[in-house]
C-alpha cells in the first residue's frame, strides 16, 4: 500500500465511516447523511483504499464492521465529535439542533420510568435534536461509553474509571410488581408464590441473595433479560416480580398490575448519571445533561 497522508484524504469519507458503522446499512448510512446509496459505495471504495481493509462485510443483517472498523470508529467519532463541539460553540445560544443526535445508554426500567420525562426535557432545552436510547448496563456500560457507542448513560453505576465522571441523581429501591390488589404480601407467602426473575443472566438475582442470607430461597417459574416484558408475564397469574421501585409503579400504573412493598430488605442503590470527562465542555451535552437531572428531579 503507497503512502497517504491528510492532505489527499477526503475528511468527509470520515462521516461515512461512521454512520455505516452506526446503521450497518449503506441505504440507511445515505438517508442519514442526506446523499445517494451510490455516493456510499464509492465512499467506502475509497475508505478500503485508504485503510487497506474491507472494513465492512456484507452478512444477512446487513453490513458488519471488520475488528479494523471497529477500531478505528472510536477514533473517528472523537474527530467529528470535535469539530461539531466547535461548531455549537459558534453559537452556543442556537436553539435549534437539527439533523444532531445524543445516545443515552439506560436500561429498559429506567427508559419505561423517566424515558417520556426526558423526552420532555430534552426536548425543550434542544428543540430538535434526536435523543437515541440505547440498552445498557452497569457492568458494561463503562466500556460503551469509552468506545462512544454512548454519549451519556444512567445506571446503577458503573462508572469507576478515570476517563469518566458521573453524578448521583437518586437513590433506588425495591417493590413486588404482581396481578392481586392487595395492602402487603408477608415474607412467608412472598417465597411460597412463584416469581419472575428479570436478569440478563437468567439465573440469580439480587432477591435470591437477599432471601440466602435469612436461608430461605424461592422458586423461579420464568426469567426475562427485558422489563418491558412482565405485564404480559405476570397477568393473569400468581407470580410476583420484586423489581426496581421506579419501574414497578410506572408498569402498574399503564397496565393495572399492582405494586406492594418487598417484605425482604434489600440495599438501596445510587442512580448515576455518568459521561466521559473531555466531552463535558461541549454546550448540547450539557443541556442534555441538565435535561437528565431535572427529569429525576
Amino acid at each position: 500500500m503507497s503512502q497517504i497522508n491528510i492532505a489527499q484524504v477526503d475528511l468527509n469519507l470520515l462521516k461515512t465511516i461512521e454512520a455505516l458503522h452506526d446503521e450497518s446499512s449503506a441505504s440507511r448510512a445515505a438517508l442519514r447523511l442526506g446523499v445517494t446509496q451510490s455516493a456510499i459505495s464509492a465512499g467506502l471504495r475509497r475508505l478500503r483504499e485508504v485503510y487497506d481493509d474491507q472494513l465492512f462485510v456484507r452478512t444477512g443483517r446487513g453490513l458488519a464492521p471488520t475488528l479494523r472498523a471497529n477500531q478505528l470508529k472510536p477514533l473517528i467519532s472523537e474527530a467529528l465529535d470535535r469539530c461539531r463541539q466547535s461548531l455549537a460553540m459558534a453559537n452556543p445560544h442556537n436553539p435549534q439542533y437539527q439533523g444532531r443526535s445524543v445516545v443515552v445508554g439506560l436500561s429498559d426500567d429506567f427508559e419505561i420510568a423517566y424515558g417520556r420525562r426526558l423526552m420532555e426535557e430534552i426536548g425543550r432545552r434542544a428543540p430538535k435534536l434526536r435523543v437515541i436510547f440505547r440498552q445498557t448496563h452497569s457492568q458494561i456500560v463503562a466500556g460503551a461509553l469509552l468506545d462512544r457507542t454512548l454519549d451519556l448513560a444512567i445506571t446503577a453505576g458503573g462508572f469507576a474509571h478515570s476517563r469518566l465522571s458521573r453524578q448521583v441523581l437518586a437513590e433506588g429501591d425495591y417493590c413486588c410488581l404482581l396481578d392481586s390488589s392487595q395492602p402487603g404480601i408477608s415474607l412467608e407467602e412472598f417465597v411460597a408464590r412463584e416469581h419472575v426473575l428479570v436478569s440478563s443472566g437468567g439465573f440469580i438475582g439480587i432477591t435470591d441473595e437477599g432471601l440466602a442470607a435469612q436461608g430461605l430461597t424461592r422458586q423461579v417459574c420464568a426469567s426475562t433479560s427485558h422489563f418491558a416484558a412482565l405485564p404480559f408475564l405476570l397477568k393473569g397469574s400468581q407470580a410476583v416480580a420484586t423489581i426496581p421501585g421506579h419501574a414497578a409503579r410506572a408498569i402498574a400504573q399503564m397496565t393495572g398490575l399492582h405494586v406492594v412493598p418487598c417484605p425482604l430488605a434489600l440495599p438501596r442503590y445510587p442512580v448515576e448519571l455518568g459521561w466521559r470527562t473531555q466531552a463535558q465542555l461541549d454546550p448540547l451535552l450539557l443541556k442534555v445533561r441538565e435535561a437528565v437531572v431535572a427529569s429525576f428531579t
